[in-house]
């Protein structure tokens, strides 16, 4: 970020760390299915960017999991120390750096790159680093290259702004110095429920804005301190951020979030039939986000946007590789868009899913002729994968190359993970040399691979392992929001999670080349 030297924060939130989360949209794996469901050319990722990474564990599972070579930066040293830690274990072509934005972008030995990835990023820095990052996606992304990035939008962010306006002030002008950000956060929530406890016209104006803020009490302050509490917070129309990225000649390619693709779980017909007659597709995107109220867009924009013909559409969606990462039977026929959940077709979903059971890699081609007896056409199984995909009970695979590569440093990264889990729940992802990215894998299920890595094959044998790890730090389970006391208590939970983890979702870590 551009700053002095006295303020190498330029207002973000630093003295709490981001959390420790994975965000699948940023594999650019992902990519691939986007741009052909959406009639696009893809780029080939040989080498990619992430700017401001967090902890880093999104960069450092793409760089493990994949052959790509990953670069990035984020402003806070500490976050940028575990992530130089984790890539320094997986011994992956990682090189993550503590800079602002200005001086990162002022390096002379950085390469133009086929992907950059923004998460989380652009709606809480200041217009001159906005300005700088722009720049720098203009200088370094390569002709044909894409561009990931997510930010608060207009027109859901509108009704609430005014509160976390609000509730920053609070944390500023009232909140007590020297005790911390998370004390002035409870003080700032407490202040609002007392606030909306007497009625004001605003809330009657805004009848959800009590429930947000009920469950905003209920969020990870570590969370909210980074959502909330910066100093700068700038939701924007999509119309807005266009003219931002046009500088950098980048053309809107379509949604990172699969489901977006879906009009029929997100718009009534009367609102199809409207946007259909807006002949501008940028100002039908603006529109859209009225329709459906849109609060946060994942985004891909492209530099050079180029059509397939139907012939190279169909061909290369044939030829792309998926695998189920769901135990089949756990996997609900619903879901959920911006107009409430939809029954998914158990005639369509059924037959394909009982195909992709087995958890081999499968191109959409020979799954197409697998479904095609019980009467599944093509573009109805396109729908479906986009569908099971956004619902992350299926992912794109990788070659079988790339995943013979790639696996000597998940399996590096896996183990240490997995060693961290002895102390805390932090981390609750693994990468998988399958999907070129993370996969939800809990602290007890880490455990328990790691009991498997040291010779225990019986469930009953991962659950002593487990609870000796955690009665030796006086950890005990909490279960429907009770603490288990007794040792007989916890072995026995352990017990049974570790016989569900053998039954449903052992087999699938294996698929995923994890466990």
């Amino acid at each position: 970020m551009t700053m002095s030297a006295s303020d190498w924060t330029a207002g973000y939130m630093a003295d709490i760390c981001y959390t420790f989360g994975y965000y699948r949209e940023l594999n650019p794996l992902r990519v691939k299915l986007a741009f052909l469901n959406a009639g696009l050319v893809y780029p080939e990722v040989g080498v990619a960017c992430e700017l401001g990474f967090g902890q880093g564990l999104s960069a450092n599972m793409h760089a493990a999991g994949s052959v790509t070579a990953w670069v990035g930066t984020d402003f806070n040293p500490a976050q940028a120390a575990l992530a130089q830690e984790f890539a320094a274990v997986s011994g992956a072509d990682a090189s993550l750096y503590d800079e602002a934005f200005a001086d990162f972008a002022n390096r002379a030995d950085l390469p133009d790159f086929d992907y950059i990835g923004v998460h989380g990023i652009w709606s809480w820095i200041s217009d001159e680093n906005r300005t700088v990052m722009v720049d720098f996606i203009r200088k370094k992304l390569k002709v044909g290259g894409v561009l990931y990035i997510s930010y608060n939008t207009l027109p859901g962010w509108a009704a609430f702004a005014p509160m976390r306006h609000l509730m920053t002030e609070h944390a500023e002008v009232i909140g007590a110095e020297g005790h911390g950000i998370v004390s002035r956060i409870n003080g700032a929530l407490d202040f609002t429920e007392a606030l909306l406890a007497t009625s004001p016209a605003y809330a009657s104006a805004n009848p959800d804005i009590a429930d947000r803020i009920a469950r905003i009490k209920n969020q990870s302050r570590h969370y909210l301190a980074h959502e909330y509490f910066n100093r700068d917070w700038h939701p924007m129309h999509f119309g807005t951020m266009a003219d931002w990225l046009e500088p950098a000649k980048l053309n809107y390619a379509c949604s990172a979030h699969y489901l977006d693709h879906i009009d029929n779980v997100n718009l009534t017909k009367e609102q199809q039939a409207f946007l259909e007659k807006i002949p501008n597709v940028m100002f039908r995107e603006t529109v859209r986000d009225f329709m459906v109220n849109q609060q946060f867009r994942k985004d891909y924009w492209v530099k050079g946007a180029r059509k397939l013909s139907d012939l190279e559409q169909k061909e290369a969606l044939k030829a792309q590789k998926v695998i189920l990462i769901t135990h089949r039977p756990d996997v609900v026929l619903e879901v959920t868009g911006a107009v409430g959940t939809s029954v998914m077709s158990e005639d369509i979903y059924g037959p394909i899913l009982d195909v992709l059971a087995d958890h081999k890699v499968w191109t959409l081609g020979k799954l197409e002729q697998a479904v095609k007896g019980p009467g599944v056409k093509f573009w109805q199984l396109i729908e479906a994968v986009m569908v099971l995909a956004g619902a992350d009970h299926l992912a794109a695979a990788q070659e079988a190359a790339v995943t013979k590569q790639a696996k000597k440093h998940t399996d590096k990264l896996n183990d240490h993970l997995m060693d961290k889990a002895r102390g805390s729940g932090d981390i609750a992802y693994l990468s998988s040399p399958v999907t070129g990215g993370g996969v939800s894998v809990g602290r007890f299920q880490q455990m328990f691979l790691m009991a498997m890595r040291q010779g225990k094959a019986q469930p009953a044998d991962w659950a002593e392992f487990v609870w000796q790890q955690l009665d030796s730090q006086d950890h005990k389970i909490v279960k429907d929001g009770q603490r288990l006391e007794t040792a007989e208590e916890n072995l026995a939970e352990l017990t049974t999670q570790a016989a569900d983890f053998a039954n449903e979702r052992l087999h699938v870590l294996k698929a995923l080349q994890i466990a």
